[in-house]
């Protein structure tokens, strides 16, 4: 069976993986169910007990062998290309297809160039061989309550011999279904074979219309279009149906809703893809879970583990993400309807940290492993301790009351946008004086429960900057981190002189989880580091972690996306650091995304306010862009052309009516009337800007120039001079590490918790 006319853009983005990097391989069903597999041989140390298909959280079962003519087909010696909608092996003159159906429980392997027999057998060593009942071979699943139904294609008979269930060519392959029962598990394959063809056709132009409606990016430098393209599909696999709408944590360990992984995941997930009803009903979700009980001292908490058999509140940042997040979404879609249907929970989260957590200085105070940074040993004694006010917990404080006080001024509480604008002034205030010190180029990681700041170097510093104003520190201390934390594969968790750095993630020297947040490497935290890189006005250097981090999807790991972890140091004799962690993590994919919209392309909507700011900072290596950007009903398509020291910024506005404020710096900003159907044409040549706006007839509507801005231009200078000469961070030696002088591990190779999260 095969799809007709799969569009270009899906064709051209196929990827061939050899046998020496055998890629991971996933995909989801946009549902409960994914496939993992990898692409020639399933040995990766910590994902290979997940191989095959997964269900709500339940193993079903763990992968398939086929075999044609009598033998056993070897994927190891296959050539390999996979697509965003499937996976194509080919054996020498045979060829296996592997699709997972949208919204269905249901795999089919297509298996054609066979010349008379096909078979193929089911893994997994909890798998229950059940019986088979005329062409349709029933087992029950590995985990959970679930019964899997296999069937030969065409209505073909199918026999077992020792363990294969054998089927002639004609077949052309098996469907592969699991369900609730036997009934309803054979009923799906009745239901899906007539139709599979058309079901794969849906799935196809699905992605087409995604990347062509939702996230259109074209450009010469066809890496930047490929990568890009890529992992916005890799992120639209974790934005599921599981459990009402909602984003996958990652892959394999964490399919199921997490809220501080949901909602640093939102906007590059959904937001600057136009998704805002998904996002709506997800903000709606996680409300409907909010902790209302007067009485717990977790009131106004949305849940931090969101999964089929598990609610949880034991998080401190996952409902300021809630709060800010709301606020994102109304200014990307201009609903104002769900600002008056959520305002109770905005004032429940924020009333309830009031009553509970708030110190007299405005602080937002937590318990030791309620930050993202919350891995901790089996006497439950955090690894990286960040008690009892950290930085980046300040930082979602404020944002989140600085949140709930333009939510009141919209519903004309004047009374909560006092109390709370207060509650915020205090806390800035106090910010600045307490987490500074002359002494450090950079901010403390936290306060104590004594008020005393503790200034180990992390990237959590770098979320905190919107709670001071000192130009020549901020620099400073992006400079300082990027030196010590970010290297060219990633921002590391724990700089490298750091007594407590564990220079790689999985060895045998230590247990994994005390070098989670104390070296390894997250891939998400490459958004904030770029994002404070390009506010600096140092695009290239933000640029290169980008292209980077573009050529891992298609390089390395999972194809077409990114991991949630790597190692702080490459091995011995490897050029660059291993990929750790879960293979597709939603928050990593999500920022490559929002810093790639939001700050190179520099398009950032407010629809309460009717506006839009356009603030490129397009690196020199790009000469052009042309991408499509959603904005409530309506849409901002925006061409971009460099040629020599000349840059020409078209945008056309469909179905908006706002103000564009264009910010390039160093030229002072404009305020521009646009509406629906005019083209607004930016130019800038030397140390002029001239901007011209155009009617839907092309008429001239107005003109405008903006000079150099003398303060934006020295401002610009001095950043330019502490920045300059910037670099990545090194590893040094391992002799430097004393971490690396242990030789031992738990012996039970566990630990109570791991960002919360728990790994098999």
């Amino acid at each position: 069976m095969t799809v007709d006319n799969v569009p270009e853009l899906l064709e051209q983005m196929k990827v061939r993986v050899s046998r020496e990097d055998n890629r991971a391989v996933s995909f989801t069903n946009k549902e409960a169910a994914y496939y993992y597999t990898q692409s020639h041989l399933n040995d990766h140390p910590e994902h290979a007990y997940f191989e095959g298909m997964n269900v709500a959280k339940n193993r079903i079962f763990g992968g398939y062998a086929l075999y044609a003519d009598g033998r056993l087909l070897d994927n190891e010696r296959a050539e390999v290309r996979v697509s965003p909608y499937s996976m194509v092996r080919t054996h020498d003159k045979l060829t296996e297809e592997l699709w997972l159906f949208d919204y269905r429980n249901v795999l089919e392997v297509i298996v054609t160039g066979a010349s008379t027999e096909i078979g193929v057998s089911l893994k997994g060593e909890a798998l229950e061989y059940l019986k088979l009942e005329g062409n349709t071979v029933l087992f029950k699943a590995m985990e959970g309550d679930w019964i899997i139904a296999l069937r030969p294609g065409k209505d073909q008979p199918v026999i077992e011999k020792d363990g294969v269930f054998l089927t002639t060519a004609v077949a052309g392959g098996f469907f592969i279904a699991c369900a609730r029962t036997a009934e309803e598990a054979v009923k799906l394959i009745e239901d899906t074979e007539p139709q599979a063809d058309a079901l794969k056709g849906e799935r196809v132009r699905r992605l087409a219309a995604f990347l062509q409606n939702n996230v259109y990016l074209r450009s010469s430098d066809e890496e930047l279009a490929l990568a890009l393209n890529w992992i916005s599909l890799t992120m639209d696999q974790l934005v599921t149906r599981q459990q009402g709408e909602g984003i996958y944590a990652g892959l394999p360990w964490f399919n199921e809703y997490w809220g501080r992984d949901q909602f640093i995941a939102m906007p590059g997930a959904v937001l600057v893809s136009g998704q805002f009803e998904t996002a709506k009903q997800i903000l709606l979700s996680f409300a409907e879970y909010q902790n209302r009980d007067a009485a717990s001292k977790y009131y106004g908490r949305v849940p931090n583990i969101l999964a089929p058999e598990n609610i949880d509140y034991h998080t401190t940042d996952g409902t300021p993400r809630f709060i800010i997040q709301l606020q994102d979404y109304v200014k990307y879609s201009g609903d104002t309807a769900l600002i008056e249907q959520l305002y109770p929970s905005v004032c429940s989260s924020i009333e309830g940290s009031l009553r509970h957590w708030v110190d007299e200085k405005g602080y937002l105070t937590h318990d030791d492993n309620e930050t993202w940074m919350d891995a901790r040993d089996v006497e439950l004694k955090s690894y990286s301790p960040r008690d009892t006010r950290a930085n980046d917990i300040q930082a979602l404080w404020y944002g989140q009351l600085r949140a709930g006080v333009y939510f009141a001024d919209y519903m004309q509480d004047q009374e909560k946008a006092e109390q709370w604008g207060r509650v915020a002034d205090r806390l800035q205030k106090n910010f600045a004086a307490d987490f500074r010190d002359p002494a450090y180029p950079y901010l403390a990681d936290r306060l104590d429960q004594d008020g005393v700041p503790e200034f180990s170097l992390r990237p959590n510093q770098l979320f905190a900057f919107d709670l001071f104003d000192d130009r020549e520190f901020k620099d400073t201390a992006v400079r300082t981190a990027w030196e010590e934390l970010v290297y060219p594969w990633g921002t590391a968790s724990l700089d490298r002189r750091h007594p407590f750095f564990h220079p790689f993630h999985l060895t045998e020297q230590y247990h994994k989880d005390e070098a989670y947040h104390n070296g390894t490497v997250w891939t998400w935290l490459n958004g904030i580091a770029m994002q404070r890189m390009i506010e600096a006005g140092q695009e290239e250097t933000a640029y290169e972690l980008f292209s980077n981090m573009n050529r891992q999807a298609l390089e390395l790991g999972v194809v077409g996306g990114l991991s949630e972890n790597q190692d702080a140091y490459p091995q011995e004799g490897a050029s660059r650091a291993k990929l750790t962690g879960a293979y597709l993590q939603a928050w990593s994919n999500s920022e490559q995304l929002r810093v790639w919209y939001q700050y190179f392309l520099g398009i950032r909507p407010d629809l309460i306010l009717g506006k839009v700011t356009l603030a490129p900072r397009m690196p020199q290596e790009l000469s052009d862009v042309q991408v499509r950007v959603k904005a409530g009903e309506g849409a901002i398509e925006a061409d971009f052309a460099a040629a020599g020291s000349e840059q020409l910024y078209v945008y056309r506005f469909a179905g908006v009516e706002l103000a564009a404020v264009v910010d390039i710096v160093p030229f002072e900003p404009v305020q521009i009337p646009v509406a629906d159907g005019t083209e607004l044409r930016i130019k800038i040549a030397g140390e002029k800007l001239m901007a011209e706006l155009l009617d839907g007839n092309g008429q001239l509507g107005g003109q405008w120039a903006a000079d150099v801005s003398a303060d934006r231009a020295a401002r610009q200078l001095q950043s330019d001079r502490i920045f300059a000469g910037v670099q990545f961070a090194e590893p040094l030696a391992l002799s430097e590490h004393l971490v690396m002088e242990r030789r031992t591990v738990a012996a039970d190779g566990k630990t109570a918790a791991l960002d919360g999260k728990t790994e098999e």
